[in-house]
């Protein structure tokens, strides 16, 4: 119970209840009040240091700015300077490059006049040779009844050296084979290529035995056959042997020889129905070659011979490049020679200027009689002036 001016209230009555939270809450309003100010003083007191840091740190930002600005005036000062002077450098570097280039140009003109005039012959030959491949191809076409036309033996050898003869000297240059060549051991090929080492020179042999072919072809029955097949494969082997004997010398042709037939109707029978002779021809290292086979293997020569000789003249060729490259290191030595009398004669020629207008404003005193502005020279004797006249 509690007694207020006299009159009694019930703890438990509502008024009362409500006066109580009231008052309570009222003062814990003002407890939670003071604590805000406190700690709002503190904070204040915490922040002051805060702020002079700050203070600070905004004036050395602004300094860094101001540095900042006059570092970018400095650095495009030595931009334009630096720009400038590579505009001189360039512009001297172009002038002797010019020079440079003239001469050259005149000695390159005269190389490149020789250089297209051998190319235009080159290409002549070429197309001379490929006319007469054109034609050796069309004549190696045609096949040739040996019967009609080989009636013996010596029929039959001249016309195999004739074919080759006619087909080396359509496909290969005048100075690259010889017909009819005397080896160092007395033995006469019919056809020697002159090849670079390697492999070195190579004999064409074309005396092929005939008469076995014939006798195959003639042969009616199988008793006749099989003795015509045996007499060729004699002939063949005995053939090879005798082309790997006298034409195949160590140190004087190649490692190889070639035995040429005059048909393509026996190539083909050899290739066909005797492929252990052609072996055996493989092995002895003498090749059997026909009418078109031996075309596409002089091709292959005169290939051979061309990279040669373009080897050679590749070599001549550096050895004028050479030549060209001291000639244009001698242009270039006596433009800067010419270049540094240049500079001395414009600065001979700036003295004789200075010293001549200084002349000229002294003989233009000397002529208006104007001697007390004429300052005399450290050498020259003080003059007395003349006496007025009364």
């Amino acid at each position: 119970m509690i007694t207020l001016n006299g009159q009694t209230y019930s703890l438990d009555d509502p008024l009362v209840l409500a006066a109580l939270g009231s008052a309570a809450l009222v003062l814990l309003l003002f407890i939670l009040l003071i604590v805000t100010l406190r700690a709002a003083a503190r904070s204040a007191r915490m922040t002051e240091p805060l702020g002079y840091h700050l203070t600070q740190l905004g004036n050395r930002v602004e300094n860094l700015t101001a540095g900042q600005e006059r570092l970018t005036g400095g650095l495009h000062h030595v931009s334009e300077a630096q720009a400038a002077s590579q505009t001189k450098v360039l512009q001297l570097m172009e002038q002797r490059l010019t020079e440079v280039s003239r001469g050259m140009s005149e000695s390159l003109q005269g190389t490149a006049t020789r250089t297209a005039r051998s190319l235009g012959e080159l290409q002549q030959r070429l197309e001379t040779i490929d006319k007469a491949q054109s034609n050796i191809e069309k004549l190696s076409g045609d096949v040739l009844s040996l019967q009609d036309i080989l009636s013996n033996k010596q029929t039959r050898g001249a016309f195999g050296e004739i074919q080759l003869n006619d087909i080396v000297r359509k496909a290969m240059p005048p100075d690259a084979f010889t017909m009819q060549a005397t080896l160092s051991n007395g033995k006469r090929a019919d056809c020697l290529i002159h090849l670079p080492n390697p492999p070195g020179p190579i004999v064409i042999d074309s005396k092929f035995p005939l008469e076995a072919y014939e006798a195959l072809r003639r042969a009616e029955n199988q008793s006749q056959l099989i003795e015509a097949q045996r007499m060729l494969r004699i002939a063949v082997r005995n053939h090879i042997k005798a082309i790997a004997e006298k034409y195949i010398l160590d140190g004087e042709t190649a490692d190889g020889a070639l035995m040429f037939l005059p048909s393509e109707a026996v190539y083909a029978e050899l290739h066909a129905n005797f492929p252990e002779l052609v072996r055996e021809g493989f092995n002895a290292k003498v090749w059997i070659v026909s009418p078109t086979t031996c075309m596409a293997t002089l091709n292959t020569m005169r290939a051979v011979l061309k990279d040669a000789r373009m080897r050679e003249q590749a070599g001549a060729i550096r050895t004028t490049l050479r030549q060209l490259h001291r000639d244009v290191e001698l242009v270039v030595e006596r433009v800067d020679k010419l270049s540094t009398h240049f500079h001395q004669a414009r600065s001979d020629l700036e003295g004789i200027t200075t010293a001549a207008e200084r002349a000229g404003k002294r003989a233009a005193k000397l002529d208006n009689f104007d001697f007390e502005e004429i300052a005399p020279e450290a050498d020259t004797p003080r003059i007395v002036p003349l006496a007025k006249t009364p």
